[in-house]
């Protein structure tokens, strides 16, 4: 078999040297770095089959070099100082090593990225593996879809700073936010920053697959809005600490009455009695039996305490009774589908609320499941 082979290469040297039409010697080209890559070389044969790669990185047709790089583009056969060569030239020959040849040393690869050239930038980002060092290049010159492509690598070895990096220079584009999102593994201090530019689709993978807690979820006050907040909470509360959530949305000032009665209305009971304990200074303890006092006047004494507006006062009171309505009824009001339930009993009793709290409720509502939404009309 090897006596096959150097017999076939021979035949190819000569076709190659003696071709005149650029077609024909890249075909020859092609074949003959095809077989030189497949067989055992020893090391005076591979000393030999790199001399000849020095020749066709120096061919003057475009066709010939691009055949070998394309050939060869994976192939450890490919001497550095060649590599190198073939990476200055045109992008037709340069990219397809670029993107895959082990030939390149990170202080190469970085000085490719550092030419400025965007499509070389994003073939080196999309390598099969790329170094911290590598990464970190990338991150701070590499151009937008670069950066893309090396978020969407998880291959990649990106430290913290870089990622930090890449926010700063291109937070404002949701697809590289997205990219960075969907990374296997993600830095607290990355999650952080990247819940408050994502989109709701990209957040809530965030919260679920990173689980960003609400306490953190708390300190991002430029992504304070309430329902985002409320939202964040549904998929947080069963393992947080709720007393130190609401003592963080108090000292950001958006434990409002708002806030609230959302909650409440979509069942979360837990969440209302520490906020509420939280704005009247009350103990949990104390504001839970004040809450759920069966007489008329505990609810009220703990909600004027607490500061929030009379005027919604009628509305908290619904929502409390239909939480205490559903409970007698041997709900399970830690059941996955229990928030829906209490949202459409709360919703049909017309309660007093302003109209942007209704709007939210009533899109929450819209967003149940089809076969979820027929199983609560008729427990309603």
């Amino acid at each position: 078999m090897t006596a096959y082979r150097a017999r076939l290469t021979e035949t190819d040297i000569r076709r190659l040297i003696k071709a005149t039409d650029d077609d024909d010697r890249a075909a020859a080209a092609h074949k003959l770095c095809r077989n030189m890559d497949r067989a055992k070389l020893s090391e005076e044969e591979r000393e030999a089959a790199q001399k000849i790669l020095r020749m066709l990185a120096h061919d003057a047709a475009e066709l010939v070099r691009r055949a070998m790089a394309v050939t060869l583009k994976s192939s450890d056969l490919i001497p550095r100082d060649v590599a190198r060569a073939l990476a200055a030239d045109v992008d037709s020959v340069a990219l397809p090593l670029i993107s895959f040849s082990p030939a390149f040393s990170d202080e190469d690869l970085i000085e490719i990225v550092q030419a400025g050239s965007a499509l070389r930038q994003i073939a080196v980002a999309g390598r099969p593996a790329v170094g911290r060092d590598l990464a970190a290049a990338l991150a701070e010159v590499g151009c937008e879809q670069a950066v893309r492509t090396l978020a969407a690598n998880d291959n990649a070895d990106i430290a913290e700073a870089a990622l930090g990096r890449c926010i700063d220079r291109f937070g404002t584009s949701p697809e590289i936010v997205a990219a960075i999102a969907y990374r296997q593994v993600l830095p607290l201090s990355v999650t952080e920053r990247l819940v408050e530019l994502a989109t709701d689709a990209v957040r809530e993978h965030l919260v679920t697959r990173h689980a960003v807690a609400p306490e953190t979820a708390i300190r991002l006050a430029s992504f304070a809005r309430e329902r985002a907040t409320v939202d964040l909470v549904d998929q947080a509360s069963n393992h947080a600490d709720l007393a130190i959530f609401a003592a963080g949305l108090n000292a950001r000032r958006a434990l409002t009455g708002s806030l609230l009665l959302r909650a409440l209305a979509r069942g979360q009971m837990a969440l209302f009695e520490y906020g509420v304990a939280e704005l009247a200074g009350t103990p949990h303890p104390r504001a839970w039996l004040m809450i759920h006092d069966a007489g008329p006047l505990g609810l009220k004494a703990i909600y004027d305490r607490a500061g929030l507006p009379p005027r919604l006062f009628q509305a908290f009171r619904a929502g409390v009774d239909t939480w205490r309505m559903l409970q007698s009824e041997g709900a399970d009001t830690a059941g996955d589908g229990f928030r829906q339930q209490m949202l459409q009993r709360f919703l049909t009793q017309r309660p007093n609320a302003p109209r942007e709290d209704l709007a939210y409720l009533m899109e929450r509502l819209d967003q149940e499941p089809a076969p979820a939404r027929s199983a609560l009309g008729a427990a309603a």
